[in-house]
């Protein structure tokens, strides 16, 4: 199998973007708060990750707010 990875480095995404995440983990505990890119890719995966940044690039506006079945929120934050 092949590893996938990222498509963007930490340092790139951490320049560009803040990383707000809103909602529960899967402990079941709340969260609001802005995540750096380790806590985001444990919470959601690299796959998940590499889409919804493609997306926030994509759509050229101040805050892309992603949401996930499972009630979890990311907000995509253009510095």
């Amino acid at each position: 199998m092949k590893k996938q990875g990222l498509e963007f480095s930490t340092k790139y995404i951490n320049s560009n973007f803040r990383i707000k995440v809103y909602g529960r983990d899967g402990e079941g505990r709340r969260i609001n708060q802005l995540m750096g890119v380790s806590g985001t890719l444990r919470l959601i995966g690299e796959e998940l990750m590499n889409k919804f940044l493609r997306r926030s690039l994509d759509s050229m506006q101040d805050v892309c707010v992603c949401k996930l079945r499972r009630g979890l929120q990311i907000s995509f934050y253009a510095k």
